[in-house]
């Protein structure tokens, strides 16, 4: 709860700053695209591996970006022959607010947006005196809530290399995500 709180006051922050500029002219389109890989630990779940892609659409306002993803991770267990599996795909949407350093070409950024996470579980009973095991598996579609902030670093003229932690808040399956991407920048120029 308490990285929910830090989380949620520092897009308060972001919010704050960006005001200001609000008035200024949208330039969307899809600028870069990418994909991720990371770690990702659900609530009441172990840490599990986690992968992702992603479109970076342009600006809203200046410093103001726009992203669209879709991540995926699983998580298995077996223990005395029962068996448990938990899947989460989820398509989204991000606003990040990105500061500009003085004399550095690395940016950081904070920021929120919204995600549809469809999810999927899976129960096996091992069989009990002869009888047959007993499986059972659901599926479940929730909205969910991100927020978190990282670093864009260059790595070549077209290319950007990407540190985040993204905390969301998403009933029952809470989760953080700490990721690494690759960007490919699709514009010929920064």
């Amino acid at each position: 709860m308490k990285r929910f709180a830090l989380v949620l006051t520092l897009a308060c922050v972001v919010g704050a700053l960006a005001t200001p500029a609000a008035h200024a002219e949208p330039k969307l389109g899809l600028e870069s695209i990418g994909a991720s890989i990371g770690m990702v630990s659900p609530e009441n779940l172990g840490s599990t591996f986690g992968l992702g892609a992603f479109a970076h659409l342009g600006t809203i306002m200046p410093d103001l970006a726009l992203e669209t993803r879709i991540d995926f991770w699983s998580k298995s267990e077996n223990s005395f022959g029962f068996e448990t599996s938990v899947s989460d795909i989820t398509l989204g949407a991000r606003v990040k607010y990105m500061f500009t350093l003085e004399g550095t070409p690395i940016r950081p950024f904070a920021g929120g947006g919204l995600g549809l996470h469809f999810l999927h579980t899976e129960a096996t009973i091992p069989p009990f005196f002869g009888g047959p095991a007993l499986s059972t598996s659901g599926s479940d579609t929730r909205l969910g809530l991100d927020l978190g902030g990282g670093f864009t670093a260059p790595v070549s003229p077209r290319s950007d290399l990407v540190g985040e932690a993204w905390y969301g808040v998403v009933s029952d399956f809470s989760q953080l995500a700490l990721r690494v991407r690759f960007t490919y920048l699709v514009a010929a120029s920064r």
